[in-house]
C-alpha cells in the first residue's frame, strides 16, 4: 500500500497556493487543511483546545504557537487525514513553528513552494475582487467577472488587504521568516515558479508528489573564446 501523502504548501500571498491546492486535493484525494478552519472547527465544537483559543480571540489577542500547534496534531491525527493525507496550507509561517511541529512528531513527506517576484503579486492582489455571496475570487486583469453579470459587479468586494502598501507589509513578513521555514524542510523542499500558467506549475507539482526526481539543472553558459 503506497505512503499515504502528507504535504505542506507555502508561498506568498497571491503566489497562487490556492489554486494549486484544488488540484492537488482533486488528484490526489488528501484532506484540505488550513489552521484557520482547524482553529475554527475546535472553537464550534467546544473542545479544551478550542474554548482557549476562543479566550485568545475574544481578548483580540494572538493564538500562541503551542496552542495552534496543538489544535493541528489534532486536526491531522482525525480518521479522514490518517486514511487519506492531508495537505497543510500555508502552515507553518515561522522557523519555531516549524521546529514545534517536529518536536511534536508531525511529519511532512513533501513540500512545495510556489515563487513569484514582488511586482506580480502586487499586481495580482491589486485587481483581485471576491463575491461575498459565493466566495469566488476574480482578478480584473487575469480572471475578470462576467461583465453582463449587472448584480454579480455590484456586491464584488475589493479587500482592504489587498492595497500595494499593505501587500507590501504582507511580503515582507513572508519574506522575513521563509528562510528558516525551508530550513526545517529542505531535504523534502522543492520550489516552483509560481508565474507559470497553473496547468504548468501543477504538472510539476503533481510529478514530485508522484515522486518524479527533480529536472536536471541548466546548462551553463558558453564559454567565451578569447
Amino acid at each position: 500500500m503506497a505512503e499515504t501523502k502528507r504535504i505542506i504548501i507555502a508561498g506568498a500571498p497571491a503566489s497562487g497556493k490556492g489554486t494549486q491546492c484544488e488540484l492537488i486535493v482533486e488528484k490526489f484525494g488528501v484532506v484540505h487543511i488550513s489552521t484557520g478552519d482547524a482553529l475554527r472547527a475546535e472553537v464550534k465544537a467546544e473542545t479544551e483546545l478550542g474554548a482557549k483559543a476562543k479566550e485568545c480571540m475574544d481578548a483580540g489577542a494572538l493564538v500562541p504557537d503551542d496552542l495552534i500547534i496543538n489544535i493541528v496534531k489534532s486536526r491531522l491525527a482525525q480518521e479522514d487525514c490518517q486514511t487519506k493525507g492531508w495537505l497543510l496550507d500555508g502552515f507553518p509561517r515561522t522557523g519555531a513553528q516549524a521546529a514545534a511541529m517536529a518536536e511534536s512528531g508531525i511529519e511532512a513527506t513533501h513540500f512545495v513552494l510556489l515563487e513569484v517576484p514582488d511586482d506580480i503579486l502586487v499586481e495580482r492582489c491589486e485587481g483581485r475582487r471576491s463575491d461575498p455571496e459565493t466566495g469566488k475570487i476574480y482578478h480584473l486583469k487575469f480572471n475578470p467577472p462576467p461583465e453582463d453579470d449587472e448584480a454579480l459587479m455590484a456586491r464584488l468586494v475589493h479587500r482592504s488587504d489587498d492595497t500595494a502598501e499593505a501587500m507590501g507589509k504582507r511580503i515582507g513578513m513572508y519574506k522575513d521568516n521563509v528562510g528558516s521555514v525551508i530550513g526545517n524542510y529542505e531535504k523534502i523542499c522543492r520550489r516552483f515558479d509560481g508565474t507559470a500558467g497553473k496547468g504548468d506549475i501543477f504538472a510539476k507539482v503533481e510529478a514530485f508528489l508522484e515522486g518524479a526526481p527533480p529536472p536536471p539543472p541548466p546548462p551553463p553558459p558558453p564559454r567565451k573564446t578569447a
